[in-house]
């Protein structure tokens, strides 16, 4: 198994983490997009992206 690389980017006052395991394959957390819109519950933003 590959190791995963964990970097993190600040956008908007938000830090955003990215994972990488080869050059190849990102990966962004959505989570931490949705705390942008709603700090106290993500959760819930990812819930409505998921349903439409």
């Amino acid at each position: 198994m590959p190791k995963v690389k964990k970097d993190t980017i600040e956008v908007k006052g938000v830090a955003i983490q990215i994972y990488t395991e080869d050059f190849k394959n990102d990966y962004v957390s959505l989570t931490d997009i949705a705390k942008y819109k709603n700090r106290e519950e993500p959760n819930v933003v990812v819930a409505n992206w998921m349903r439409n």
